[in-house]
């Protein structure tokens, strides 16, 4: 299904069963994507990943809710929402493996996925910067006229950063179409690293919405978040919405929580589990069998992608480098 198809069955005024079928399939999807890449690392067959185990339905929720032509500002979790934009898993592979087909040239880490075509922006290497990235976009776009919703993924630890509050004081005061989807585990909400209750609570100083919602339940973060892209595109300013996740591989795992609503809908079985895995995968070994087959980037690739018009003495640079 292309993204756009995805986005206009998602932001429908009900939730169907055909999309909360296809919503799990994705978040199958992104635990076996998890799982096969951190088998890799520990053989070192990758330099690093990081997971998103327990964060699925947080992650899918969120990215469902947005519209085709709404952007997503990543931090170094959200894989699941690239593939839920669009992004293959024979190009997230490339990045993994940081090869010839790689468009970052093997040069960032493979958490750092960003894509125009899919309206993904390329995350920052500075924790928590991206916030404010979303919030100027947003007022960009607010600026410019144009019906654009910008959504920034981050964590807790995010939220004691000066970029965190800066951001939301420009979106106080400006008011840009933005969602500010904060990931709280359970065990770091019992955190005090400030006297606020809770991350929600940190916009009530800003002037700005908030909500907290079951960061395990992918229905009602569904919700809370389509609520908060209607606000924030009908001119309604920024919302804070806090996630809070179960605890990875607790007894209130998302997808096993999701299957039981299923299973109890007839809309599941064991049978269609089985062959679910089993295909998806084939398709993640395939796509990470013809990733290693491809060769590295080129060494003269360093001087790409730096300057408009590469200086002379990095012409010669290169030109040397080609010649030996």
């Amino acid at each position: 299904m292309a993204p756009a198809d995805k986005a206009d069955r998602a932001r429908g005024g009900t939730t169907s069963d055909d999309l909360v079928v296809l919503l799990y399939r994705q978040m199958v999807l992104v635990r076996v994507v998890d799982e096969r890449l951190i088998a890799l690392h520990r053989e070192g067959r990758i330099p690093a990943h990081t997971g998103a185990r327990g964060e699925e339905a947080a992650i899918l929720g969120a990215a469902a809710a947005l519209r085709s032509q709404d952007w997503i500002f990543p931090s170094s979790h959200e894989i699941g929402a690239a593939l839920w934009r669009g992004i293959s898993l024979q190009s997230y592979a490339h990045k993994v493996l940081g090869n010839a087909l790689d468009p970052g040239k093997g040069r960032e880490l493979s958490e750092r996925l960003g894509a125009r075509k899919a309206k993904i922006a390329s995350p920052s290497c500075v924790a928590g910067a991206h916030i404010a990235h979303a919030v100027g976009f947003a007022w960009g776009a607010k600026s410019r006229r144009e019906d654009v919703v910008a959504l920034a993924y981050f964590d807790r630890a995010a939220t004691s950063g000066a970029d965190f509050h800066n951001a939301l004081n420009f979106a106080g005061v400006f008011k840009p179409p933005v969602v500010l989807f904060c990931r709280t585990t359970e065990a770091s909400r019992a955190s005090r690293e400030t006297a606020s209750a809770s991350v929600a609570d940190k916009a009530i100083a800003y002037g700005i919405a908030s909500s907290s919602v079951d960061g395990g339940d992918l229905v009602a973060v569904l919700s809370t978040v389509r609520d908060a892209v209607t606000t924030a595109a009908s001119g309604g300013g920024a919302t804070l919405v806090e996630a809070i996740t179960p605890r990875p591989g607790g007894a209130d795992d998302p997808i096993a929580r999701l299957r039981r609503a299923l299973d109890a809908r007839d809309l599941w079985n064991d049978a269609k589990q089985a062959e679910l895995e089993r295909q998806l995968d084939a398709e993640v070994m395939l796509a990470i069998t013809e990733a290693e087959r491809t060769i590295d980037p080129l060494v003269a690739t360093l001087f790409d992608d730096v300057y408009a018009v590469l200086p002379w003495h990095l012409r010669e640079q290169r030109a040397l480098l080609e010649k030996e």
